[in-house]
């Protein structure tokens, strides 16, 4: 037991270490690092802190990790006598690798397979919608089709084939350009930090506009039972021209009932049962039209921003990342009673059937991310009711190029009973959207943050 330990798959030297590394702590686990390279600017201090941090590091000297490295690393810990007792990575892009992974260490998890069916968001599209799960079909976008799609008299929303957070997606406009699309792929080319999440090379696809209000579900399956943890209502969403944001986030959904949810629950237990996916953790995004629900995308993984503790301030005490960490520790032992009475405990925590949430609570979250150009202050304000998670990312002196996909700035979140949301939550929109200043160099945006200037990332 000394030498258990978890291996945890960091992309360039982050991806929630510090959290995962606190979880394995209080439970007696050690932790088992396979890092790709940190970014040359910070390279050697992030090695530094790692390596005081965790039990064992193992850094690549490539800015991404490949499966020969995770089965170099296995190999390693288990020649110096290391019992790995499973595998999690929170990026996207190493979730094949992780699957991979406790497949050789006989962990229950996705396959490697099911991973890809994931990622390739035109394949999966068509098949739920031949299935009858979804509205929506899709087609791949070229060169050929590209304008015959924005005149064809029906609204697109294009994003990449297989990509992450919100990286590239827009709306097909009548002056949409297809230079926009060539431009996206040369920045991700580009980008050391996301263009590991996009495959072979990035392509991309028109599906049918889902309308509706979205909402993200956050799910711990066992043994394909779903156990929805927690439904937050994106209360406000912003298209641009090359990403797709939304601004804040509450939980419970404040938009639809009960009965809006349950059935959001089953159409998802439907979704999964036609899709074979019986372990995991999940992030499920999708939008209720006021009838019927329908898909955005599945990330088989921990959503990001403030999800995973906006759970734990939910249920007071387990955030999403220290669930999934519990069912890959648990499972991978083989023993059914542990196993049972883990599930007892998150059937707990979980929505019930007939969709109502588990605890009295709500929370109330905003990201907040930066527009290109050159800061020159950046502070958190004082407010009322004081936040419960307050982090602030960026400096004085940090300059942010163009770019499609977010550049995050900072996040805010609030917890408070549920009874109080009719009021608390139009006050909190209104105190947030101020909550963080922010002047850049320009002069031309001054002043604190607002819907326009800040936004938040895919969560």
């Amino acid at each position: 037991m000394a030498n258990d330990g978890v291996l945890l798959l960091s992309h360039c030297g982050f991806s929630f270490l510090e959290d995962l590394v606190a979880a394995l702590n209080a439970r007696g686990l050690r932790s088992f690092v396979l890092s790709s390279s940190p970014l040359s600017e910070h390279r050697e201090q992030r090695i530094d802190v790692l390596s005081r941090l965790v039990d064992r590091l193992i850094v690549t000297g490539s800015t991404e990790l490949t499966a020969d490295d995770v089965d170099s690393a296995l190999n390693t810990l288990r020649e110096n006598g290391l019992n790995v007792v499973s595998c999690i990575s929170v990026w996207e892009g190493y979730r094949e690798l992780m699957a991979r992974a406790n497949s050789r260490l006989g962990v229950p998890d996705l396959t490697v397979a099911q991973v890809n069916v994931l990622r390739d968001k035109l394949r999966l599209r068509n098949r739920l919608a031949d299935a009858g799960l979804s509205q929506a079909r899709a087609v791949e976008v070229t060169r050929e089709n590209f304008e015959s799609l924005k005149s064809d008299g029906r609204r697109y929303f294009v994003k990449p084939v297989c990509g992450i957070a919100s990286y590239g997606a827009f709306s097909l406009r009548a002056d949409s350009a297809w230079s926009t699309l060539e431009r996206i792929a040369s920045e991700a080319q580009d980008d050391e930090i996301y263009r590991s999440a996009f495959g072979s090379g990035l392509t991309f696809m028109a599906e049918d506009y889902v309308a509706g209000r979205e909402y993200s579900l956050e799910l711990i399956v066992v043994s394909g039972r779903i156990h929805c943890m927690a439904i937050h209502e994106k209360c406000v969403v912003t298209e641009t021209g090359g990403t797709v944001l939304e601004d804040c986030c509450t939980s419970p959904p404040v938009s639809i009932d009960a009965y809006s949810c349950a059935t959001g629950i089953e159409w998802i237990a439907r979704v999964f049962g036609e899709l074979g996916l019986r372990w995991g953790c999940f992030h499920v995004e999708a939008r209720h039209d006021g009838v019927r629900w329908d898909l955005i995308e599945i990330n088989p993984r921990v959503g990001g921003c403030l999800i995973s503790p906006s759970v734990k301030a939910l249920n007071g005490l387990s955030s999403v990342l220290e669930l999934w960490l519990d069912l890959l520790i648990v499972s991978a032992t083989t023993d059914l009673a542990a196993l049972n009475e883990f599930e007892r405990g998150i059937a707990d925590l979980a929505y019930r059937t007939d969709g109502s949430p588990a605890t009295g609570y709500a929370t109330f979250f905003r990201a907040y991310f930066a527009r290109p150009g050159k800061i020159e202050f950046v502070g958190l304000r004082n407010i009322e009711p004081a936040p419960i998670v307050s982090q602030v990312f960026l400096k004085a002196g940090d300059e942010i190029t163009q770019s499609s996909r977010e550049v995050f700035l900072g996040q805010l979140m609030w917890c408070f009973r549920r009874d109080r949301r009719e009021n608390d939550i139009p006050n909190l929109m209104r105190l947030s959207a101020e909550a963080i200043e922010v002047r850049y160099a320009d002069a031309t945006h001054p002043g604190a943050l607002n819907s326009n200037e800040a936004v938040e990332g895919a969560v």
